[in-house]
């Protein structure tokens, strides 16, 4: 270990980092508003950077389609659960959510896809595929639930994960996936270069950290999802949409999980399955911020992701388990910190 190796492993861990710490926000997030441990957010990133790689490639995902049928099961579950209260004006909303949303960008796709297609270009479809997908994926699995205990939002996102991961397996197969850099810039600093696709990584999540402290703090719409995330019933009854407010979340955590994903892919080779290790990485900054605190959710990010770069060098065949140790500490001392509670007696 010298001066240099010690900078290079700093930046590739805080540029690991700066991704778990998009992930860790978006957990934060959507636990925040819906109280649900969004096991899913691996998917988000997985979809996100395979969608990407394959537009590159001139080739259609099947996550498009995927959207378009969760688009259809979604139409009809809002038509079951209003069928004693239909109106044209639900019907109209829904259709246009649910149907011509998704079969629009289906199309979108299918008159864009070629290997001429810009890289701008594909990154958009790629994020909208995956928004749908994450839109739909709350109506669908958590919407109906969401009044139910957090074990069982726990149960669901678990259900959720397997079946994505499944099909992730189905639509973009077993062999990994690349897609071309955001950009061929680099610029040296001492022994450091920092590549185009390092500095969009920082670029992009400080841009994200600013703009939801923006969202959260100054628009009516953030402002409706801090009182939904402190009091889900008081929220209701000052008249805010929780329903919409958990969509928003939804909305929010699988457009960071993609970015996420689209900004590792041109690094690293991903698989149907990659995702689920990043995001576990994110979940543990996560924990470490108690699921409440954004601050330091990026913080504990940052740790994870130096620690786990030091991991590779000293103990690269243990490196995982170092970086998944650092929630036992954490969770000893809440635990000690927790009052006790009676348990209830039959």
């Amino acid at each position: 270990m010298n001066t240099t190796i010690m900078l290079f492993l700093l930046q590739d861990g805080i540029t690991n980092g700066a991704i778990y710490a998009l992930l860790g926000l978006a957990l934060v997030l959507v636990f925040a508003v819906t109280r649900v441990i969004l096991i899913p957010q691996g998917e988000f990133v997985t979809y996100g950077a395979l969608s990407y790689a394959m537009l590159a490639a001139g080739q259609m995902p099947g996550t498009a389609r995927l959207a378009v049928a969760m688009g259809l099961v979604a139409f009809a579950l809002d038509l079951f659960f209003a069928r004693n209260a239909l109106h044209a004006r639900l019907v109209i909303r829904s259709v246009a959510l649910n149907i011509v949303f998704p079969v629009a960008l289906l199309g979108l796709i299918y008159a864009l896809v070629g290997p001429g297609t810009p890289i701008a270009v594909n990154i958009a479809l790629a994020l909208l595929i995956v928004a749908a997908i994450g839109l739909f994926l709350y109506r669908i699995a958590f919407q109906p639930i969401a009044h139910t205990s957090v074990l069982v939002l726990l149960i669901a996102s678990v259900g959720c994960h397997l079946a994505l991961q499944g099909l992730g397996l189905v639509f973009f197969g077993a062999e990994g996936l690349r897609a071309p850099a955001l950009s061929n810039a680099a610029v040296t600093a001492g022994p450091l270069r920092f590549t185009g696709q390092s500095l969009a990584v920082y670029g992009l999540t400080i841009g994200f950290i600013v703009a939801l402290w923006l969202f959260f703090g100054y628009t009516k719409t953030g402002k409706a999802l801090r009182a939904t995330a402190v009091n889900r019933l008081g929220a209701r009854l000052v008249g805010i949409r929780t329903t919409l407010s958990g969509q928003i979340a939804f909305l929010l955590a699988s457009v960071i999980g993609a970015i996420s994903g689209i900004l590792i892919v041109p690094i690293t080779t991903l698989y149907y399955d990659t995702g689920f290790l990043i995001g576990l990485k994110g979940f543990i900054a996560a924990i470490i911020g108690g699921l409440v605190s954004y601050p330091l959710t990026a913080v504990a990010a940052i740790v994870v992701g130096i620690v786990e770069a030091f991991s590779s060098f000293y103990a690269s065949n243990f490196k995982e388990v170092i970086v998944f140790t650092l929630i036992l500490p954490v969770l000893v001392l809440r635990s000690l910190a927790a009052p006790e509670v009676e348990e209830e007696k039959d």
